[in-house]
This record gives structure tokens, C-alpha cells and sequence, in this order.
């Protein structure tokens, strides 16, 4: 019996992949916390989000970083106008994400706080449905 042998392809897909899981799963993660988190403590979720964000803004780095990795290696003049088209919307998604949480994290509102924190998982989503529809397209 033989096991496929890993390459710098599988260590890359698998950097970005976890990556996208701490980023997005994170996300979706403690904001089905932060009911039961408020019941504990009005301060709770601030603190449970400080503590997540130690760990969710390194991973967001990693993302761009295996991100950029991965369209170095792709050769996009070979690919129809259809990828480009979707890599461009991910690359914007992305942006949007990055961007929204750090709203998110700076709100001074609770309406700033939400929508932060709502477009910041909803494009996380998206970003992440993105870049599955380019790696099987």
C-alpha cells in the first residue's frame, strides 16, 4: 500500500485551506457564541473576539500570502475569461472581508458592530465559495 507523497502544491492548498478555516470558521464559530457569551457577561463577547482576533488576523495573513502563492503558480493566461472573471470577484470579496472585520473590530456603534461583523462572515463565505469554484473550474 502507498501513500500519494506531498509536494509544495499540497503544503500550499493545505496553508490556505486551514487558513480559510480559522478565518471563516472563526467567524461563523463566535458569532453563534456571542448569545450565550452576553448571558455570561456583557463584556464577554468583547473579550472572546480580543482573543480571536490574536489568532484570525494571522490567519487572514496567511490567506493573502498562500493567496498570492497560488497565483504565482497558476498561469492565468491560459485560462478563459470566465476564471478571470471569478479570481477578480474573489480578489474584491477578499478585500471586502479583510476590511469589514477590521470595521468590525474598531466599532464604536452597535449598528457598526453588526454590519462589521455580518459583511465580514457573509464575504468570508463568499470568498471562500469563490475559491473552490477555481480550484474545480
Amino acid at each position: 500500500m502507498q501513500v500519494i507523497s506531498p509536494n509544495w502544491t499540497t503544503v500550499r492548498l493545505f496553508l490556505h485551506v486551514l487558513a480559510a478555516c480559522v478565518w471563516v470558521g472563526g467567524q461563523l464559530t463566535l458569532g453563534g457564541l456571542v448569545p450565550a457569551l452576553r448571558s455570561i457577561s456583557p463584556q464577554a463577547p468583547r473579550i472572546v473576539a480580543r482573543q480571536f482576533n490574536r489568532i484570525a488576523w494571522p490567519a487572514f495573513a496567511v490567506l493573502i500570502a498562500t493567496g498570492l502563492w497560488n497565483l504565482l503558480v497558476v498561469n492565468v493566461s491560459d485560462r478563459p475569461t470566465s476564471y478571470l472573471v471569478t479570481l477578480f470577484v474573489k480578489l474584491l470579496i477578499v478585500a471586502v472581508s479583510g476590511i469589514s472585520a477590521a470595521a468590525h473590530a474598531g466599532a464604536k456603534t452597535k449598528l457598526a458592530l453588526a454590519l462589521g461583523g455580518a459583511l465580514a462572515g457573509l464575504s468570508g463565505l463568499a470568498a471562500l465559495f469563490l475559491g473552490i469554484l477555481l480550484r474545480t473550474g
